[in-house]
């Protein structure tokens, strides 16, 4: 038997370690045209702000890789051929495959300003882009942040760590409107204005700028200019969905696959930012450009592809990230609507946090700890947890056990209720009731 994975990404490894757990002898192939092989996207963030350097970027060791046998061809796919179960590879002989993981992510989405490909406009998609960054990011210059989510806070507090001055531009009138509420907007941009960031609010960008090629100023809609040296933007992503054109296999926003990240075709499999699955919490198959669910489904594709039939029961998503330096947990529901300055979905975001039914809110905390519950007729169904983070592992537990929260649910809906004291008595109860 013979595997092959496309995409060098968390989902690609995890299916590979799915696989060789139930076939010990088959040939496993992986095959990407990144450079760097598998090395933890989310750790990009960190590797900005110096507190990572590259090797620590990698969660595997050769030794590791030898253990799990499979070989890592550095090449470009350019063809899918189903009839012929085979690969077209970009100088190289056809690629014969039993079975086949698609796993190749997602890519930044392009601006579409004039200037738009002047050296210093730069995006954070993988690891060269971070290098690429960080070679151009000189202390005491000048850099134009553009977009939302959690990527343009990467890219704005990376430039800041590297001793640049950074603009920040927002479309509207708050940061990341439709996951965070105002409080919480208003939290991160008080942060990151106390660090030194200039915040421009209504801020269209209209052209970029260049002297000999490079960039040297913005200009917006309302006729502001901005000089600068680095225009950093993180305006979406969209799924690497050009391998499967002229595929017939069945596509949406991603490609769609079913509970065992089957595609249509029974041989083919997809798996992570690339890959549209169901998810019970919406009724509806979404998009998540997030570390874990991309690791679960590259572990149930591969177990699938072996042939141990595994079903992906998708959880509650949720993420840990840092905003403006403020740790965060965004778990299950927690907004609506369509931000501004994001295009589709952002990365480390899934489509799931922004399909809240009817709700109500209960928060406590101000600043450096707050705490926001989305509640649901008789469960929790989303929290933003930002600060202290104790009770992030509980409401994850809770949010994804659909715990019945009718005993404190009135309580939550009081006046200024004191949240973390009625969820931390309730974990403790409901906990020892699970486990019995």
């Amino acid at each position: 038997m013979r595997y092959v994975i496309i995409g060098a990404g968390v989902a690609g490894y995890a299916a590979i370690e799915a696989i060789r757990s139930v076939d010990r002898v088959g040939e496993i192939i992986m095959i990407s045209d990144d450079p760097h092989g598998y090395y933890s996207r989310p750790g990009l963030a960190y590797y900005l702000t110096g507190e990572l350097q590259d090797k620590a970027l990698y969660p595997r060791t050769l030794e590791d890789y030898k253990k799990i046998k499979f070989s890592f061809h550095k090449c470009r796919v350019t063809r899918i051929l189903r009839s012929e179960h085979a690969l077209e590879i970009e100088g190289k002989p056809q690629l014969t495959y039993d079975k086949l993981l698609i796993a190749v992510g997602a890519r930044a989405l392009p601006l579409k300003v004039p200037g738009s490909k002047l050296d210093g406009v730069v995006k954070l998609d993988h690891l060269t882009d971070a290098q690429n960054i960080l070679k151009l990011a000189k202390s005491g210059k000048t850099a134009v942040v553009v977009g939302g989510g959690i990527t343009a806070l990467e890219l704005t507090e990376g430039l800041l760590a590297r001793g640049m001055k950074v603009h920040y531009l927002l479309r509207g009138d708050r940061y990341w409107s439709n996951v965070l509420d105002q409080r919480e907007s208003k939290v991160v941009e008080g942060r990151l204005q106390a660090e030194g960031v200039e915040l421009h609010y209504h801020a269209e960008l209209k052209e970029i700028v260049g002297k000999k090629n490079r960039v040297s100023a913005i200009l917006l809609e309302n006729g502001q200019t901005i000089k600068c040296d680095m225009l950093a933007y993180a305006i979406g992503i969209h799924p690497c969905l050009e391998l499967v054109q002229n595929t017939d296999l069945n596509v949406d926003r991603g490609i769609l696959v079913d509970e065992h990240l089957q595609t249509n075709d029974p041989d083919i499999y997809a798996a992570g930012d690339v890959a549209q699955a169901f998810d019970p919490l919406s009724g509806r198959a979404v998009l998540d450009s997030l570390w874990n669910p991309a690791r679960e489904q590259g572990q149930v594709a591969g177990m699938n592809m072996a042939g141990r039939k595994t079903a992906y029961l998708k959880s509650a998503p949720f993420n840990v990230t840092r905003l403006a330096g403020l740790t965060t947990t965004i778990i299950g529901t927690v907004g609506r609507g369509r931000d501004e300055d994001i295009v589709g979905i952002a990365r480390g975001d899934s489509e799931t946090w922004r399909d809240m039914p009817d709700a109500i809110a209960a928060q406590s905390g101000f600043d450096i700890n707050h705490m926001r519950l989305m509640i649901g007729e008789k469960t929790l169904i989303g929290a933003i947890v930002m600060g202290d983070q104790t009770l992030s592992w509980p409401l994850q537990k809770m949010i994804a056990g659909g715990a019945d929260i009718s005993p404190i649910r009135e309580k939550l809906m009081e006046p200024e209720p004191p949240v973390a004291d009625l969820i931390a008595d309730f974990w403790i109860k409901w906990r020892e009731k699970v486990s019995l």
